[in-house]
């Protein structure tokens, strides 16, 4: 009987798979629409500077790694997708070592001999430090992990990927920013709080919230108060920040329901189809209880 694939191998086999028809495709000559899509910020933001020192000893920022695409790993030791992605991280630093850094910082584990002894038995052949309190602020406080950003060559922050990633994505995005052949088709986006908290102000929508009850111009008024009051959970954000980062925050989320009924116009008033009906959400977004 033959043995089944690790986990590993068929990551190894699905990615060369993948990269393979990148490479192939254009020979192919596929449409426009065909191609795989991948995203990248557009006018993207300098990438928050920081300086620790690393498990070796060394000092590590990123200003030393400008001019190398960055993968910004956010993980920890008891994180079981952290831990599954280390070794296709370990290849790609491999890959690409003269021209891409990735750079583990470990969240919530202070136990420096445990970190140690996963850096030694996975091999980890790229700097890992410990994210001061500072840091993770500054990158949005971290809320799930595994956290990567996409810092391109620049230094500036051109995706975020929350939980385990299909390692091909990385690699794609990797040779893009490097200008080498991939067979994708790059979108830019407008961050609206996805990438960068401060950046919630742009947002139409929320998790959680739902303005559909609202006029344009309710909605307006809306997001104007989700972006100019803090919520009170503890977390510093503002209520639109906070939905974002954290959208089972029970206390954001009853104060931006209280604010659309305070806003919404009486029952009895019935809205006009071209001043006072609001685009709805899409089908993921939740709808809130009535408070």
């Amino acid at each position: 009987m033959k043995t089944p694939l690790s986990l590993r191998h068929r990551c190894s086999w699905a990615r060369l798979a993948l990269l393979a028809a990148f490479v192939l495709l254009p020979f192919a000559g596929p449409s426009l629409a065909q191609l795989p899509v991948i995203r990248f910020v557009r006018d993207p933001e300098p990438a928050p500077e920081f300086k620790l020192k690393d498990f070796s000893g060394k000092e590590l920022n990123l200003e030393a790694s400008r001019g190398k695409v960055i993968l910004l790993n956010f993980w920890a030791t008891w994180c079981g997708p952290c831990r599954a992605e280390i070794p296709e991280l370990i290849a790609l630093q491999s890959r690409y070592k003269d021209r891409l850094q990735i750079i583990g910082l470990v969240v919530d584990d202070d136990d420096e001999k445990g970190i140690r002894s996963v850096i030694d038995s996975e091999g980890i052949n790229y700097p890992v430090a410990m994210a001061d309190p500072d840091t993770r602020f500054a990158y949005g406080g971290i809320a799930a992990l595994p956290t990567v950003f996409v810092i391109n060559s620049e230094g500036r922050v051109v995706q975020k990927h929350i939980g385990l990633f299909d390692p091909a994505l990385y690699e794609t995005e990797v040779r893009a920013l490097l200008g080498l052949p991939v067979a994708v088709k790059v979108e830019t986006f407008e961050d609206e709080g996805d990438v960068f908290l401060k950046h919630a102000d742009r947002a139409k929508a929320l998790p959680g919230v739902d303005m559909t009850r609202l006029s344009p111009e309710q909605r307006d008024a809306a997001l104007h108060k989700f972006n100019a009051e803090s919520c009170t959970c503890g977390c510093k954000f503002t209520l639109a920040q906070c939905r974002i980062y954290d959208p089972g925050c029970q206390t954001s989320q009853k104060r931006t329901a209280q604010i659309v009924k305070e806003l919404a116009k009486p029952e009895t008033k019935q809205p006009s189809k071209e001043t006072d009906t609001a685009p709805a959400l899409p089908p993921a977004a939740t709808e809130l209880p009535r408070p």
